[in-house]
């Protein structure tokens, strides 16, 4: 899908205009995410998940021959606008469901790494099956491709027979079921720190993403064979490390890995003004990759913690649509210091603000978070359900923000 849009990008601009109608197409992916994720949740709140899954599946892959056809800029961009907006509602609804699937901590702790190794190998996969794709076929045709992808995720959901569609039972009012899941993230402690924690990562990985073709034409004049080592490097470190989370996190608690991983990757930031060889640069950009995993993988056991499973998906959304945020002011900051700035500085700069926002989100994300807290609820009757199941006013259970516990301090 993103080579295919690069490459239409390419046909329909030329060297002139091509990299700000790519610009445009991927600025488009941002607000698609960052405004429609919340939006999808609510209205996708009273709809089995699997099969909702399916026909999100299929609306992604009919999107995609209309694309291979387009002949227009501007009919492009809106494909997919469309497109990335209705991925919006399929992610964190995806997302949602594995911890369902999987309520032990460590299963699920061993399906984040995976599906952190599934989206590595994904980067450095793609590329090559692009290449290999354009030797026997029309560029404009890498949509059709594209297409099959979706083909085989609406199949592969429909063979797990998953059985975890919880619906919510009473319908709210669509607003507030689509500010519902921002709510939630606003009044829980530890999810503001996951929020800046995310964002002091998205501030160096975003020049890893931007600029690392940029350094590899300044620091070797060949930018070409220079590139895909790095981001092969960059790639491969974060695979390793995702083979590695699972035994970290049953010793140390996500604070600890999320904030590790930021400052790793902020303190390892000077080491690119070392005048080193190609090889010893592969491995920095390695450890890059190992740092951004740290931070990126245990969000998911976050996340799951601090809703009930009727709320996750939108509590995903409302992750989904904050980190977005987060990249939509990263990419920007990253491409203008890395042209206003030497690609190094650049870095560097980047690295002490990330190390700063990981400070702030350590002090935000509590440190001593246990998942079940002691609380009373003065405001209702004796006979309440609530009080009733727990056998008294004063009672301790795994706790997350609701209806019934609208405040974090309860």
């Amino acid at each position: 899908m993103t080579a295919g849009l690069s490459l239409a990008a390419w046909r329909m601009g030329g060297e002139t205009h091509a990299g700000p109608m790519l610009g445009l197409f991927f600025a488009l992916k941002m607000v698609a995410y960052v405004g429609f994720s919340p939006i999808a949740q609510a209205l996708l709140a009273r709809t089995p998940r699997s099969p909702t899954l399916i026909g999100l599946d299929i609306g992604r892959l009919l999107l995609m021959i209309p694309l291979a056809f387009a002949g227009s800029w501007w009919s492009v961009a809106g494909l997919a606008f469309v497109f990335f907006a209705v991925s919006s509602a399929f992610t964190p609804l995806f997302q949602s469901m594995i911890p369902a699937v999987l309520p032990e901590k460590d299963a699920y702790s061993e399906a984040l790494a995976l599906s952190r190794i599934a989206y590595t190998l994904e980067s450095i996969v793609t590329p090559i099956l692009v290449g290999a794709a354009l030797a026997f076929m029309n560029p404009q045709y890498l949509f059709v491709l594209a297409a099959l992808g979706f083909v085989g995720s609406a199949v592969f959901i429909l063979l797990a027979h998953v059985r975890v569609d919880v619906i919510a039972s009473h319908l709210e009012p669509f607003r507030k079921r689509a500010l519902h899941g921002l709510w939630i993230y606003a009044r829980t402690p530890r999810l503001r720190g996951l929020f800046v924690l995310n964002f002091a990562l998205s501030l160096v990985m975003a020049w890893v993403l931007v600029n690392t073709i940029v350094f590899a034409g300044s620091r070797f004049d060949n930018a070409e064979e220079v590139y895909p080592w790095l981001m092969g490097g960059f790639g491969v470190g974060a695979a390793l490390m995702a083979f590695g989370l699972p035994s970290l996190m049953k010793v140390f608690s996500e604070r600890r890995i999320m904030a590790a991983g930021t400052l790793s990757f902020a303190l390892l930031t000077p080491l690119i003004f070392v005048p080193v060889p190609l090889a010893e640069l592969v491995f920095l950009w390695g450890l890059f990759g190992a740092a951004s995993t740290l931070t990126l993988t245990p969000g998911g056991l976050v996340l799951t913690r601090s809703a009930s499973d009727p709320d996750r998906p939108a509590v995903f959304a409302a992750q989904f649509s904050l980190s977005h945020a987060g990249w939509l002011i990263a990419y920007p900051l990253a491409g203008w210091l890395g042209t206003a700035l030497s690609p190094e500085t650049s870095l560097v700069l980047l690295g002490m603000a990330s190390a700063l926002a990981t400070l702030v989100g350590l002090a935000i994300f509590p440190e001593n978070d246990p998942e079940s807290r002691l609380h009373s609820h003065p405001d209702l009757p004796p006979d309440h359900p609530h009080l009733v199941g727990h056998g008294r006013q004063v009672h301790a259970h795994a706790f997350y923000i609701d209806d019934l516990h609208p405040r974090w301090d309860a």
